[in-house]
């Protein structure tokens, strides 16, 4: 029991040295929160209709605008960056102390925000509600109130004890800190809810920005972290965060915007539509979140440090590995999430669930327009870390407000004056993502002195070609097998649809990919290769053999 107990304190204290293992540790980490993010909305619209669900999914909005304005912000484009700096040039001690005081300033500023939110949250909740009724909005404001209350202390500590974590290069107990998170709105749902209904899960948001701060804690405080009670806001780095946070917030300030109306647009439409909006998007987020942002968060410390020390082409070196592996993994989901939307979605809400027919069509035609835009909503990820790991957090900013406008503009030509469907507003963000992309690639491309562009683009147009080849393979069995094999109103005969018209699939992916020799056939061949060592018993360092294929070490 007690090796057990240090094995397991070793494996989560121990720092992964290169892209690929950091990226991998937060890929499992977030595919566990994901799937427990789709448990947890499948039990929801089991106790809960979707109408009434769309005024939970809205008390949201106030509660994460703030949070993401004020902490997400400062931590992906200030926080690390700086903090990363500081350890490499000045030691722990000075790097904690300025930590210390940022966050002591992010937790004043937040409580400001939150009083004044908390005074105002009814009258809030009505411009981001119109189409609600005035007992929806009785309820959306009591829910908010006790979101936001959960967020003041545990949620932003523990967000910056991952940027500290992360810059330390561990990434394990950071990645599954919204695991954690996740489970704490399960145990809401399931405990609470039979007792207190739809206040379960808000009581479970609670309980999980607890666990969230606290199952990081040790960790940090091991590494020598002491909080302290400073508002040094002279300090040469607070001064650098702030410097580059200001750009960053009027961005996400922006982005809140376009999100703010999405919700104002969708309950204009009905709760229904709030929830069939925020359904879709939870899935399609699910491949952003195991590639796009892990693979980038993963990227950000490495990138930082290159820059730090002036190393312009390992810099390039480490973007492009980075680049290829996102395209890589989400332009195979892309196809399947498009082909196979119907199916995922009836076996991910539709099982035991009070989802009827036409709402569970209108989530998988949102998700498959949502679909068509993963690719860039994935690689903007990296290349706004790219900016950031530059010092430079304004360009990103203004390319994020050209696309947001846009998007929003879009938003509301589609529904108020065109009065299309829900659907629409995933195709305004799927037309501003993919412009979005264009725009920030160009300027990073200036940005580092011009990139390699055939190392650039032939192995992205290979990648895009075995995807688009992949999505025709998944749509002959799906058409085939429905209709003259699997009777799929039984839940067994549409798991065997599903998986079957996968695997051939993605076997036809990687044989194409392989066949035009895409460098991350590599990688997949050596961990094919590690599983094999590992069944015959012999212990090889994956580490090292991925190092060696992608050839950068963080």
């Amino acid at each position: 029991m007690v090796k057990l107990f240090k094995r397991t304190l070793s494996l989560i204290s121990s720092r992964q040295n290169s892209i690929l293992s950091a990226a991998s540790v937060i890929m499992m980490a977030v595919a566990l929160s994901r799937f427990l993010g789709l448990i947890r909305d499948w039990i929801l619209v089991t106790k809960f209709t979707p109408k009434l669900l769309g005024v939970y999914i809205a008390a949201f909005r106030i509660p994460n605008m703030i949070f993401e304005l004020l902490v997400m912000g400062a931590l992906t484009s200030a926080f690390i960056p700086v903090f990363t700096t500081y350890l490499d040039t000045k030691g722990k001690d000075v790097a904690f102390k300025m930590a210390s005081s940022v966050i002591n300033i992010g937790l004043f500023i937040f409580v400001i925000l939150t009083i004044f939110m908390l005074l105002f949250t009814k009258e809030i909740s009505q411009i981001l509600a119109p189409g609600f009724t005035p007992q929806e909005i009785e309820l959306m404001v009591s829910f908010t109130r006790i979101i936001m209350i959960a967020q003041v202390f545990p949620l932003i500590i523990g967000t910056f004890f991952t940027g500290i974590l992360q810059s330390f290069n561990n990434f394990l107990l950071p990645a599954l800190a919204p695991v954690i998170y996740n489970i704490g709105i399960i145990l809401g749902i399931v405990f609470l809810s039979p007792f207190v209904g739809l206040y379960g899960p808000v009581w479970g948001v609670v309980i999980g920005a607890i666990l969230f701060a606290a199952i990081q804690a040790p960790l940090v405080f091991s590494l020598g972290y002491k909080p302290q009670l400073n508002f040094d806001i002279k300090h040469p780095g607070t001064r650098e965060i702030g410097k580059l946070m200001l750009p960053r917030t009027i961005g996400l300030a922006v982005s809140q915007i376009d999100t703010t109306f999405d919700l104002i647009l969708s309950t204009l439409l009905g709760g229904v539509a709030v929830t069939v909006f925020n359904f879709a998007q939870h899935l399609q987020q699910v491949p952003i979140g195991l590639f796009g942002a892990s693979i980038a968060q993963a990227t950000l410390p490495t990138l930082s440090s290159t820059f730090a020390q002036k190393k312009i082409e390992e810099f390039k070196k480490v973007f492009f590995a980075a680049f290829h592996q996102i395209l890589f993994f989400i332009v195979p989901l892309s196809s399947i999430l498009i082909v196979l939307r119907l199916p995922i979605v009836r076996l991910v809400f539709g099982i035991k669930s009070l989802l009827d027919l036409p709402t569970t069509l209108e989530i998988s035609q949102t998700l498959a327009i949502f679909s068509i835009s993963l690719f860039a909503q994935a690689l903007v990820q990296l290349i706004a870390r790219g900016f950031y790991a530059l010092h430079d957090s304004k360009t990103p900013v203004i390319i994020g407000a050209i696309g947001v406008g846009g998007n929003t503009v879009l938003s509301i030509l589609f529904v108020v004056f065109y009065h299309l469907g829900v659907w629409s507003l995933a195709l305004s963000t799927s037309i501003a993502s993919i412009f979005h992309l264009l725009l920030l690639l160009f300027f990073f491309h200036k940005k580092v002195n011009l990139f390699d562009r055939l190392e650039l683009f032939l192995p992205t147009i290979k990648i895009f070609l075995s995807g688009m080849v992949t999505g025709v393979t998944l749509y002959i069995p799906i058409k085939l097998f429905d209709q003259l094999v699997f009777d799929t109103t039984r839940t067994i005969n549409l798991i065997m649809l599903t998986s079957v018209s996968t695997i051939m699939g993605l076997s036809v992916y990687f044989f194409l990919a392989w066949f035009l020799e895409v460098p991350e056939m590599d990688i997949i061949f050596k961990l094919f290769q590690k599983a094999k060592n590992i069944r015959r018993g012999a212990i090889l360092d994956t580490t090292t053999e991925i190092e060696n294929v992608q050839g950068t070490k963080i």
